[in-house]
């Protein structure tokens, strides 16, 4: 099926969250309480307080925020394709939802265009439809699923594509680019690290790479899923 698609009606793209408050101490009373109870079915053993899992609030998008979302798309190059990305990032999540979805408004409204993400089905779509809410904005149409049916749902997911049917199977991206000899996006940082670069080092620059550094690996690995070529490294434009 993916050897169908038109990849140049696809846009790939890729979300960094991160906690809302520096640390647990900074946390308003009232979501102190309700982190805790949340903690309790997160820590790994007793010994953990509500402290030290916080750093993993930024996955939940009642505690989290968006930082950065990164995107990317094909256009028909000579026998080939260039792929272009473009991030929208920043400390007002607000804001940056905002360009985004006028974004995909614009540019990524048409019946045919689909969403792929690397467990986007799983993180990225439903996380960044529920920010929108929470921040009073309208969900772009595309990521709004309420009452379509199946395949009218267009978010394809290139972990889904992999576990062909294997429901029990999760393969990060980084194993996933290392069985295709893609280029690993891990060679700086990785999602761990993105909640202490953006409170402790207030480094949003960093952070932008590397979610566009895991959009590039997603392009790739659609290529790779339909047996082409990969991207060579002037065929990424960086907008």
């Amino acid at each position: 099926m993916i050897n169908e698609l038109d990849l140049t009606k696809i846009l790939v793209l890729d979300i960094e969250t991160v906690p809302q408050y520096p640390s647990f101490t900074e946390v308003p009373e009232t979501w102190k309480y309700l982190w805790s109870k949340k903690a309790m079915l997160i820590k790994k053993d007793a010994g953990q307080t509500e402290a030290d899992v916080y750093p993993r609030a930024g996955i939940y998008a009642e505690f989290g925020k968006i930082v950065c979302i990164s995107c990317g798309f094909f256009s028909s190059h000579g026998a080939g394709y260039q792929f272009r990305v473009k991030s929208f990032y920043g400390d007002d999540e607000k804001k940056l939802l905002t360009d985004f979805n006028q974004m995909l408004e614009r540019y990524f409204n048409e019946a045919d265009n689909s969403l792929c993400a690397h467990n986007g089905k799983e993180f990225d779509y439903p996380y960044i439809a529920r920010r929108c809410l929470l921040n009073g904005l309208t969900i772009p149409a595309i990521l709004n699923t309420a009452g379509k049916k199946p395949w009218e749902v267009n978010l394809m997911d290139t972990m889904e594509l992999w576990k062909f049917g294997d429901y029990k199977s999760f393969t990060s991206l980084e194993l996933l680019a290392a069985s295709f000899n893609i280029p690993t996006p891990k060679d700086d940082i990785d999602g761990s690290m993105v909640w202490r670069i953006f409170w402790e080092e207030n480094d949003v620059e960093r952070i932008r790479i590397y979610c566009q550094k895991d959009v590039v690996t997603v392009a790739q690995l659609m290529l790779s899923f339909r047996n082409e070529p990969l991207l060579q490294e002037d065929a990424v434009v960086y907008l």
